[in-house]
């Protein structure tokens, strides 16, 4: 394709995942000339049948986004391991090319420091995001019921689509959850229940992550395909080197490579950055110059800092009967119960035992998931096994059907020495020195995890499942891969990177829409609020433009 730069667009967007793609097609939409670069590359629609057979034959298993190698090479050199690669996607479309679509509201303590934990209040709050949140349950297709009842308040009373009816063994779990007062309720998925949006339903393939062959749940290449339709042009397979300034307190231009090798300037009015939480600071500190020794938009030193991520905790084992598991690829229960009360106990509602303790201590929110997918897949059983026929039948039986989970995440505190800096000792294919990630726990994150491990085990005990194992603070518990926070917004210049409105402090034309604005990690998955921010910023931008 043509990878020359536009002749002068009104906006350049950086990164076609989500919130490049939103920001993209609202501009476009209304009429603006805007550009998108993308570091990676378009993928082909057609084939993801073929990605999703590559992804479910063990001996054929691969990265089918093309993630790994010089070019997304990482380090990280923390106190804890971050393996940053297991769930980015370089390519038009982003992360949600291989997502799972879960697309909770963040609460308003989230915004307000409201829970009991020394979390810093956001610059803005959840009735500034409340239209957005409503608009962007709509651009992306949002199946789910209001029976939620510890959801925020919404201006729009149902959802865009009807939820998904809960699975075979959410029934299961609500006999022991009924027993010990836990509500369960449904989930919000970004998956269409109904054909919306000239996309069909979910037809049930069961492998949304890596891969939803049908184009049901949703990606961000939707509203790329609306931009381009509208006007925008997007260029893949062009990493963006650096930002040069024009040294008056604006961006002049995004330097770019192509695949062969050749380095172009793409000029604009206005510059977005929404290439996630670790690319955007890496960028900003890969652009240092004469008049930012320091990185771009850095003034603050805040560049990098206060990187964030879900963990996550849950348990599992096997019960005496069916279960189910692996017919769904994606969550249709959960509980909210614990979010804003996390330390709330639990007590059998017949006899009136405590099966956890009220706790006072500081936690993050809770959010707990009733799994769909635990236990061993039937298909990885079939072709990793050396039996056939009847033989392989009894194996089936024998292995598969009664396995039985929960999971769910707690969220990290915004900490200054959790960070993205620069590795200048290991550099990607243009020779850029590679992102460095520096990440560590801290004793609110253990005490959370080990909260909500503690309430699992009281759901499957109660249920009498044979635990066999628990992702807990000793082992097994990790990253959701959620990163947050490393381009911070803030009202005051000195301690953040952008400003309510999404723009730089520093330089009056670069503008962030991305999870690394998150003041707060909460504990929800943070898409929903991504895409809420991402026409928040769009509003802006228009304003300006």
């Amino acid at each position: 394709m043509q990878r020359a730069p536009t002749d002068r667009a009104d906006v350049c967007i950086v990164g076609a995942g989500p919130a490049g793609a939103i920001v993209a097609n609202r501009l476009a939409s209304d009429g603006y000339d805007v550009t998108v670069l993308e570091a990676g590359r378009r993928f082909d629609f057609t084939r993801r049948r073929d990605q999703m057979e590559q992804a479910i034959r063990p001996g054929e298993r691969g990265d089918v986004w093309e993630m790994g190698g010089e070019r997304d090479d990482y380090s990280d050199n923390g106190a804890r391991t971050y393996p940053l690669n297991v769930a980015r996607v370089k390519g038009v479309g982003g992360s949600t090319l291989h997502w799972q679509g879960m697309v909770m509201r963040m609460h308003p303590a989230d915004f307000d420091a409201g829970h009991d934990n020394d979390d810093p209040a956001w610059p803005i709050s959840y009735d500034d995001l409340r239209p957005y949140y409503d608009e962007a349950e709509r651009a992306l297709g949002v199946a789910g019921d209001a029976d939620n009842p510890f959801a925020p308040p919404r201006d729009e009373p149902t959802y865009p689509m009807p939820g998904f009816e809960p699975s075979y063994s959410d029934s299961i779990f609500a006999e022991a959850c009924e027993k010990l007062g836990i509500a369960m309720h449904s989930v919000p998925n970004a998956r269409n229940s109904e054909s919306y949006d000239g996309r069909g339903q979910c037809v049930g393939y069961g492998t949304c992550q890596p891969v939803c062959p049908s184009g049901a749940k949703y990606d961000a290449t939707v509203h790329i395909e609306d931009a381009e339709a509208a006007g925008a042009t997007v260029i893949d397979r062009v990493p963006v080197q650096r930002l040069e300034t024009d040294g008056f307190g604006r961006v002049s231009a995004a330097v770019y490579v192509t695949p062969e090798g050749e380095e172009y300037r793409q000029a604009a009015r206005e510059f977005v950055l929404a290439a996630g939480g670790v690319e955007i600071p890496r960028l900003l500190l890969l652009s240092a110059n004469d008049d930012h020794p320091h990185g771009l938009a850095n003034s603050s030193g805040a560049v990098g800092r206060y990187f964030m991520d879900h963990l996550f905790a849950g348990s599992g084992g096997t019960l005496d009967r069916e279960t189910r598991q692996n017919h769904i690829g994606f969550i249709t229960s959960e509980s909210h119960q614990f979010y804003d009360d996390p330390g709330g106990a639990v007590e059998h509602v017949d006899t009136g035992e405590t099966f956890v303790a009220e706790s006072d201590d500081d936690y993050s929110p809770i959010k707990l998931e009733f799994l769909n997918y635990a236990g061993p897949s039937p298909v990885e059983i079939a072709l990793t096994g050396e039996d056939w026929g009847d033989a392989m039948l009894d194996e089936l039986r024998g292995a598969y059907g009664n396995s039985i989970a929960m999971g769910g995440l707690v969220g990290q505190p915004p900490r200054w020495e959790n960070r993205v800096r620069l590795n200048t000792d290991i550099t990607d294919d243009h020779g850029n020195p590679v992102p460095d990630i520096m990440w560590s726990w801290g004793d609110r994150v253990r005490r959370s995890i080990s909260r909500a491990n503690a309430i699992q085990h009281a759901v499957l005990d109660e249920l009498g499942v044979d635990i066999a194992w628990t992702a807990n603070v000793e082992s097994g518990s990790g990253p959701a891969y959620h990163h947050m926070g490393t381009t911070r917004m803030g009202a005051d210049p000195e301690e953040s990177v952008v400003n309510p409105q999404l723009r730089s402090h520093d330089l009056r034309n670069l503008s962030i829409a991305s999870s690394s604005v998150f003041v707060t990690a909460g504990s929800m998955n943070p898409t929903l609020t991504i895409a809420a921010l991402a026409l928040k910023c769009a509003d802006h931008l228009e304003e300006r433009l």
